[in-house]
């Protein structure tokens, strides 16, 4: 069996990872060590949940050497607050027993605040992508001493549209440096950037993108509708003891929102809900209270459906389908991480059905329907999302049919020729006509009146 002794890593961190308990690397943290060290750029194609953060982190560290200068030797860039502050307690637990100065920055908090601790210096610059540009263009943020790049979710990251930031921080960052990339799944705009911003990375690949992770029970129920789903998430929730930590997602903030209000009428204070409209504070306070284990539950979009490690899940209920296939991977990979089982159990409308067979097309496997608890009450009831649209009335009339149904032709007078052409005075308009009448009209009167 392998463990942390054949890194050889510098005492400060063996003594940190001691302190953690852990003492065998997971299989990512195995393959990608050697690549980093060699000093090669890298991409690492891992699911979640797999020990990424500390797969790039241990051979880091342990190249890392001490300067007296102020700005980052080391620069990780991640898609989401929550994962600056995640990837920020990583680091400081590695190094704990060395002198290093790591620093988060993200948007949503006061950017002045954020400036003073750069300029009082870092080592390590952990931050999400739009802030770091922020930073870079008012030269809070300088790169001279940079060495190693880090970009994780690189396929998240794009998908969430920062690729302008992340070339235009490419750009302004030294040539000369090492990339370590991380991604969850291989699409043609993560290859498009390896192509036109790295060096030849030698690609790691743990599993192949859409493998289901093995250890993950995944349950399906065909369930017609809003309110039906909810009948049968609270049936779930009374009946079944081991829901002890569940995730519930949603594709949408407004949903997730009435998914919660309506969870609370039974379960009061036993879920939070957690969406961008959020605040900051509130976001961290209510992940810190959910792994405190003061909440049964959360109820989320997919900002967390990507790389937070939030331990124990026991459940996920993706109460709606996502959007694109690869994020059920990811939504799924909150429970069952590392050696621990886990169960998805996914609510399937009949309109998310073609979702359903495009996550089975991915992951070359069968979603079987489980039989719906005759129990749970079916409602007939839709709310507004699901009623179907109106036709649009259109209030211009048409042009009546003659006998065959084709259009019959205007009347000589509706018709109007437009010469075009230099020169030709424009027809007048109807509007020009009536007021030529009514002037008409006034000045015979005035006329009479005389």
């Amino acid at each position: 069996m392998s463990t942390f002794e054949q890194f050889n890593l510098p005492k400060s961190v063996q003594k940190a990872i001691d302190d953690l308990g852990f003492t065998s690397p997971t299989p990512i943290q195995e393959k990608t060590f050697s690549v980093i060290m060699s000093g090669r750029d890298m991409m690492g194609i891992a699911q979640t949940g797999t020990g990424k953060t500390f797969a790039y982190l241990l051979p880091l560290l342990k190249l890392y050497k001490f300067t007296p200068g102020h700005t980052p030797k080391i620069v990780i860039l991640v898609p989401t607050r929550e994962l600056v502050v995640q990837v920020v307690e990583e680091v400081e637990k590695l190094t704990k027993y060395m002198s290093v100065r790591t620093v988060g920055i993200f948007g949503g908090v006061n950017i002045n605040t954020q400036k003073t601790t750069v300029y009082q210096g870092c080592d390590i610059l952990v931050g999400t992508p739009g802030r770091i540009m922020d930073l870079t263009l008012d030269n809070v943020i300088r790169f001279e001493e940079m060495q190693k790049l880090v970009i994780d979710e690189f396929d998240e990251m794009l998908n969430l549209g920062f690729r302008t930031q992340l070339t235009a921080i490419l750009a302004m960052m030294p040539k000369k440096r090492q990339n370590i990339l991380f991604s969850a799944t291989m699409t043609d705009e993560v290859d498009a950037i390896l192509n036109d911003y790295f060096d030849y990375p030698e690609e790691v690949t743990l599993s192949a993108s859409g493998t289901p992770l093995e250890n993950i029970t995944q349950i399906t129920y065909q369930v017609p509708n809003f309110n039906t789903k909810i009948n049968l998430l609270k049936h779930l929730l009374e009946t079944n003891e081991d829901m002890s930590r569940v995730l519930v997602f949603v594709n949408n903030k407004k949903i997730s929102d009435l998914v919660h209000e309506r969870i609370e009428e039974d379960f009061e204070g036993q879920f939070g809900v957690i969406h961008s409209n959020k605040s900051q504070n509130y976001r961290l306070s209510t992940m810190a209270s959910f792994q405190e284990g003061n909440l049964r539950g959360l109820i989320t979009t997919d900002i967390m459906a990507r790389g937070l490690d939030i331990s124990n899940i026991t459940h996920v209920i993706n109460f709606e389908m996502p959007e694109l296939p690869e994020l059920y991977m990811h939504r799924i990979g909150r429970t069952g991480r590392a050696d621990a089982t886990g169960t998805a159990i996914s609510f399937i409308a009949a309109r998310e059905e073609e979702s359903k067979v495009a996550i089975e097309v991915l992951m070359n496997t069968e979603l079987p329907f489980e039989t719906f608890p005759e129990v749970v009450e079916i409602s007939s009831k839709l709310i507004e999302p699901e009623k179907d649209r109106q036709p649009i009335k259109f209030l211009m009339k048409k042009q009546k049919l003659d006998g065959d149904g084709a259009f019959q032709e205007k009347s000589k007078k509706n018709k109007k020729v437009n010469l075009g052409g230099p020169g030709v005075t424009k027809k007048k308009t109807h509007g020009s006509v009536n007021r030529n009448m009514l002037k008409t009209r006034d000045k015979k009167r005035k006329d009479k009146n005389k």
